[in-house]
């Protein structure tokens, strides 16, 4: 990741953000080139993983070595485009361009691939859990037919990734004059982007 030193977030930020995310895209490379799938995820703190599943059929979990291959799941957070209308600076020299304000994540590991069914049965239970949890009425993998979950918990396979450092960037504007800042938060506003906004404000440098 290209990490210049005004959006480099820290590795405590980094691990805050992919800890509390849900889902990223998964990219390996295998003989045909590169490979990604979007999957959900549960971080597991004592394995030091994001733990995830693939469909059985999915190529990319076939051909993974026994100990496993190197892999990166890229975590993507907000993002907008930023026009140069909402710079003061437009109208004082017009040395200006159009940009783009994001978060993303990128998680550096080793893939394993794990064709055991307790293994797929517990990180389908996990992820289950944490997306049911406060519901009026939260579903459970026991509210279906147990023949049925066997049957599809066959049809996948675990996948982990072990990691081994994790990269966040927050690029919101942070290299810009003040009064730019204070443009592109009210120009996010205005877009009706106030997650952009709200993160912008946070992070511009007299704020952190």
């Amino acid at each position: 990741m290209y990490l210049p030193t005004w959006f480099d977030a820290g590795p405590d930020a980094a691990r805050a953000f992919v800890v509390h995310s849900h889902a990223g895209d998964l990219v390996t490379a295998g003989p045909d080139g590169l490979s990604s799938s979007f999957v959900p995820y549960v971080f597991d703190q004592d394995r030091n993983s994001l733990l995830a599943h693939l469909a059985r059929q999915n190529p990319q979990g076939q051909g993974v070595p026994e100990g496993g291959a190197d892999a990166l799941m890229i975590v993507r957070g907000p993002d907008g485009y930023v026009s140069p209308g909402w710079y003061v600076s437009k109208a004082e020299h017009g040395r200006v361009v159009p940009t783009w304000d994001y978060v993303s994540a990128h998680v550096h590991g080793r893939l394993v691939v794990h064709d055991d069914p307790d293994f797929v049965e517990d990180v389908v239970r996990r992820l289950t859990v944490r997306h049911e949890s406060g519901r009026l009425s939260p579903w459970s993998v026991d509210d279906a037919p147990e023949r049925f979950v066997r049957g599809q918990l066959q049809a996948v396979v675990g996948v982990e990734l072990v990691i081994t450092r994790i990269e966040l960037k927050r690029k919101l504007s942070q290299n810009r004059p003040s009064a730019d800042i204070d443009g592109v938060v009210a120009g996010f506003r205005d877009d009706l982007r106030p997650d952009l906004a709200d993160l912008v404000q946070e992070h511009r440098p007299e704020a952190t």
